[in-house]
């Protein structure tokens, strides 16, 4: 049994905390409690094991009101909690493995409840998995490189050439600047070979954009202007 499988061992229903953020295996993501039955949710499951459901959802373009049956989100376990003096908190969550909602659950509680099942990325070829990283983590490199002379930043980068790759994929999907919709179709991937070559597509199509201001960036600041406006897509 996995570790993220061994967290939520004997948890089959959650209470579910739908958000437009993306929440990957693994990453942090900070959250700003402030609603009645969310303070209610997390008092309840600190009482408990400090696991809840996040999915991703976007109310402006959702067909119902609520995350529908099927769909796919990640497991949330509370690591630091700030209690502010009117109710409200400030949280820190990680990641801990993905789940499909299987139905919703009435418990008499003000705060969604639903049933799930857990899955993991399946078991395939090494080898292709691994270039596919290599690939990865050059590419996202570059853009980091270019970031980092944009914004005029001199702390060194940190080596990802050695992630494991299906980490390597969480944390670059979560990373990148990208629609929460593409980062749902990442997490919703069973694959960590197609999830890093659908993110070396979109990192190939985005590099030379970022390498091109930074060049520009770095002419204008040897001789105070480029001559050039930057194009952003």
């Amino acid at each position: 049994m996995s570790e993220a499988r061994d967290i939520v061992s004997g948890v089959n229903e959650l209470p579910l905390f739908p958000l437009s953020v993306v929440l990957f295996p693994g990453l942090p993501v900070p959250l700003h409690i402030f609603e009645p039955r969310y303070r209610q949710m997390l008092e309840h499951i600190q009482a408990s094991n400090s696991l809840f459901a996040l999915s991703y959802f976007d109310a402006s373009t959702a067909e119902r009101d609520v995350p529908e049956v099927g769909s796919i989100g990640c497991v949330a376990k509370v690591s630091d909690t700030q209690t502010l003096p009117d109710g409200r908190s400030n949280i820190l969550v990680f990641g801990v493995i993905r789940y499909r909602i299987e139905s919703y659950v009435d418990r008499g509680d003000p705060y969604l409840v639903v049933r799930v099942t857990y899955f993991e990325d399946e078991d395939e070829d090494q080898q292709a998995v691994e270039e596919n990283a290599r690939a990865v983590a050059e590419t996202f490199t570059r853009i980091a490189r270019a970031v980092r002379k944009i914004n005029d930043e001199r702390a060194q980068l940190p080596d990802i050439a050695a992630t494991e790759p299906e980490r390597l994929s969480y944390m670059v999907a979560s990373a990148m600047e990208i629609d929460g919709e593409v980062q749902q179709e990442l997490l919703e991937i069973r694959s960590t070979a197609e999830r890093l070559r659908r993110l070396l597509e979109i990192l190939e199509r985005a590099v030379s954009g970022y390498e091109e201001r930074a060049r520009i960036h770095e002419l204008a600041k040897g001789n105070g202007h480029s001559g050039k406006k930057i194009e952003m897509e």
